[in-house]
C-alpha cells in the first residue's frame, strides 16, 4: 500500500480515559473523541457513561475478550474505508491488561494510522504513590484465579530485582494477600485503593502484615499492588522519621533551600 492510499484510510485513536476521577480526561482525548465516527469500548454501559459525561453522542461498538476475528475485521474494514474510530477501555490506558492488542496489530499490518493519546494509568499512578524504586519496574498484570496459579507466578516474581506492579480484581484481595503472605511474607508492599477517587486510601507493610490487616475485612474496592524487588537494599534507604526531622529542623543547622520564613526566594528572587 503506497503513501497516497494510506492517506485515504481512516484512523484509530487509542485514548486513555479516567481511572476514577472524571476530571482526569485530557483536552486531547476529548477532541479526538469528538472527531471519531464511532467509539470502540469494552462494555457499552461504561462507554455510554463516559459519552454522557462528555456530552457526546457517538456510535458505540463493543469489543472485548469475547470478540472474534470477524469483529476486528469489521472495524478494520470500516477504517480502511475512511472511518475514524476511537478505542477506549473501561478505564485507564487501553491494552494494559485490557483487550485491544489484536485490533492495534491489525491496523498496523493494514497500514492504518494509529494515534495514541496518553493519559491516566492505574499502573503508573500506583508506582509513583508507592514510594518504591521507579528507575526500573515490571508490570506483571493479573496473577490468575487459582491459588496455585497465584503462588507459581509470585514465586517467579520473587526473584525479580525490579519493582513489581500487579493488578487484581476487587473481590480477590484476601485470597491474593494469603498467597502473597505464603510466598513473600517479609517483602514490603503498597496497596492503592480506589486511586484518584476522593475516597482513595493507601496501605503499606510486608505482605504478612497486610494479610493480618485485611484477612477479616470485606473490602470491595479497586486496588493496585506494588512491591519491592528482591535486590532492594534497605541500608541505603534515605528517609527520616518524624522525630529526626523535627530535631533537625529546630537544631539551628537547618536552612531552607528554596525560600525562608520571611518569604525570600533563595533561587534568585528578592
Amino acid at each position: 500500500m503506497n503513501e497516497k492510499e494510506n492517506k485515504m484510510n481512516g484512523k484509530l485513536y487509542v485514548i486513555s480515559t479516567p481511572i476514577g476521577n472524571p476530571d482526569d480526561i485530557t483536552l486531547r482525548a476529548m477532541n479526538l473523541l469528538k472527531l471519531s465516527d464511532a467509539v470502540v469500548c469494552e462494555e457499552i454501559k461504561e462507554g455510554a457513561k463516559l459519552m454522557r459525561h462528555l456530552n457526546l453522542d457517538k456510535e458505540l461498538i463493543e469489543y472485548n475478550e469475547h470478540s472474534d476475528h470477524m469483529d476486528i475485521l469489521d472495524i478494520v474494514l470500516a477504517m480502511a474505508d475512511g472511518k475514524k474510530y476511537a478505542l477506549i477501555s473501561d478505564c485507564g490506558t487501553p491494552l494494559l491488561a485490557d483487550p485491544g492488542l489484536d485490533l492495534v496489530r491489525n491496523c498496523i499490518s493494514q497500514n492504518i494510522e494509529v494515534e495514541v493519546a496518553p493519559g491516566a494509568s492505574s499502573v503508573l499512578t500506583a508506582l509513583v504513590r508507592s514510594g518504591f524504586e521507579t528507575k526500573e519496574f515490571t508490570f506483571a498484570g493479573f496473577l490468575g484465579r487459582s491459588d496455585s496459579e497465584r503462588k507459581n507466578k509470585l514465586k517467579k516474581l520473587s526473584k525479580e530485582n525490579r519493582t513489581i506492579i500487579l493488578l487484581e480484581t476487587p473481590y480477590r484481595l484476601r485470597v491474593f494477600l494469603e498467597s502473597a503472605k505464603d510466598v513473600l511474607a517479609n517483602r514490603r508492599a503498597y496497596i492503592g485503593f480506589n486511586l484518584t477517587h476522593a475516597y482513595e486510601w493507601h496501605s503499606y507493610g510486608t505482605f504478612a502484615e497486610l494479610f493480618q490487616k485485611y484477612k477479616d475485612k470485606n473490602i470491595k474496592a479497586e486496588f493496585v499492588v506494588v512491591f519491592e524487588g528482591s535486590s532492594f537494599d534497605f541500608s541505603k534507604e534515605k528517609s527520616f522519621d518524624r522525630e529526626q526531622s523535627n530535631n533537625f529542623r529546630h537544631s539551628g543547622n537547618y536552612r531552607p533551600r528554596y525560600g525562608s520564613s520571611s518569604g525570600e526566594n533563595r533561587r534568585g528572587g528578592r
